[in-house]
């Protein structure tokens, strides 16, 4: 996620390069032929290619409202994600106690329970992050994109799941890795430890259900993000859009020309580039826009941030149990200061 105020305008362009490099070619050639070999008939009605440009720009905007949606819904799942996690952990260390104990724990003992609690939990956040990075086929996978993920630090690898090792046991450990969608089983082994201390007696019966019905919230949660992950934008959408925004732009100098040179021919035809490439240009940034907004979990500049999420929210939910040896919060990376 891009932290400034907006996206610097050389940026943009740079980002958009290979495509004004594209624009250039396709639009010079119907100048060039025209204007030095008389081809007039190259020259199109505008008319036609009005009415296409009028459907391709409902068809951009329907893709981006769409995208923007998955977007936005994904932030939503993870502001409900951070939200929970306080819940959690404020439940876990305040009704697990020796209230209804057979055998009474010492406050270091209670404080060690407490701890593993808010630990597995950590371990699930971050669990759930990794198997949000896995990549997909229908997401993003140039060398730019892949450099930027290996920056940050959220490219994704199986070594990735040796870093719940200090937040887990070794046999909860060893259990974990037997297992495929590992977010999922840390919820279960929660769900096992919290079964246990009401057994024990450390949990009463009613704050037992209220602490599964966290977990229940957890896995909803889980659950909304792994839909958006691996179920992508509808590709027949995406592909028409694709075919109809191509073909509006290499028709586009052909119609131009006509603009352009006017009845009284009061207008060079070479005006039709700047002018050609500056609406292409416009209609590619907001195909591009839709297409990198589809997929809010990839890890790219205008993804949603769930690695930086997970780092604040384990900061905040150990300091709750006033843990002294916490890891920083992650920085942004890049000149253009983005957060993953």
């Amino acid at each position: 996620m891009f932290i400034g105020k907006r996206f610097p305008f050389w940026g943009t362009v740079n980002w958009s390069k290979r495509y004004i490099l594209i624009f250039f070619i396709i639009d010079i050639i119907p100048i060039f032929l025209y204007t030095l070999l008389d081809w007039e008939w190259l020259a199109i009605p505008w008319q036609p290619i009005a009415l296409i440009g009028i459907a391709v720009s409902f068809y951009l905007g329907f893709k981006n409202n769409s995208s923007y949606d998955r977007l936005w819904e994904a932030r939503k799942i993870w502001g409900g994600i951070v939200n929970a996690s306080r819940t959690f952990t404020i439940m876990s260390r305040d009704f697990i106690t020796n209230e209804h104990a057979r055998e009474k724990l010492s406050e270091n003992d209670l404080h060690t329970i407490h701890k593993s609690v808010v630990h597995r939990h950590v371990a699930w956040l971050k669990a759930l992050t990794y198997q949000l990075r896995i990549p997909k086929p229908w997401e993003h996978t140039a060398e730019r994109e892949v450099s930027l993920r290996k920056e940050g630090g959220v490219y994704h690898d199986e070594d990735h799941f040796q870093k719940l090792k200090p937040y887990l046991s070794s046999e909860e450990y060893k259990y974990l890795m037997t297992k495929g969608n590992k977010a999922s089983h840390l919820l279960s082994l929660q769900s096992k430890n919290l079964l246990k201390l009401k057994l024990g007696g450390q949990i009463e019966d009613f704050r037992h259900m209220e602490l599964e019905k966290m977990l229940g919230e957890f896995y909803a949660l889980q659950g909304k993000s792994e839909r958006i992950k691996n179920f992508p934008f509808p590709r027949q959408y995406a592909t028409v859009n694709y075919i109809f925004v191509w073909i509006f732009l290499v028709l586009l100098p052909f119609g131009m020309l006509n603009i352009f040179i006017g009845s009284n021919n009061i207008y060079s035809p070479w005006l039709v580039l700047p002018f050609t490439m500056l609406v292409s240009w416009v209609f590619i940034l907001m195909e591009m826009i839709g297409e990198y907004s589809e997929n809010p979990f990839e890890g790219l500049y205008n993804d949603v941030p769930i690695s930086s999420m997970t780092r604040d929210i384990e900061i905040d939910i150990r300091q709750m149990l006033d843990e002294k040896d916490l890891p920083k919060p992650l920085e942004p990376i890049g000149k253009y200061k983005i957060v993953l």
